[in-house]
């Protein structure tokens, strides 16, 4: 059985909605326990917004507001809660909570310190 291992997402990463959105923290709880490049690991207790989405269904404007993590609760944990990765299941929302689409993740190479 092979098992692919995501790269840790920090809170500064470069994530958009697949409709072009930017998605930016707008909740991360303070937790210098493990730094990306001197910055905190995101974490699923988090929160996600989306800007400038530009989707639309059958004309009318439908853009993605969030995205909503489900994090691997048996994964890497980081002060008890678990980190997101770029595999990280996830779906970004419309304001009425219909899932549209995964968020699409920059990869970027980093250095990890645990403290």
């Amino acid at each position: 059985m092979h098992v692919s291992a995501g790269q840790l997402i920090g809170t500064d990463a470069v994530i958009n909605c697949p409709h072009g959105g930017r998605v930016t923290a707008v909740f991360t709880p303070a937790s210098d326990a493990v730094l990306l490049d001197g910055r905190p690991v995101a974490t699923d207790a988090g929160s996600y917004a989306v800007t400038g989405c530009t989707h639309t269904v059958n004309g009318t404007p439908s853009p993605c507001t969030e995205v909503r993590w489900t994090a691997d609760r048996d994964g890497v944990l980081v002060d008890g809660v678990p980190v997101l990765l770029d595999i990280t299941r996830a779906s970004c929302v419309a304001a009425h909570l219909v899932p549209q689409g995964r968020p699409v993740v920059a990869p970027v190479r980093r250095g990890v310190s645990a403290g």
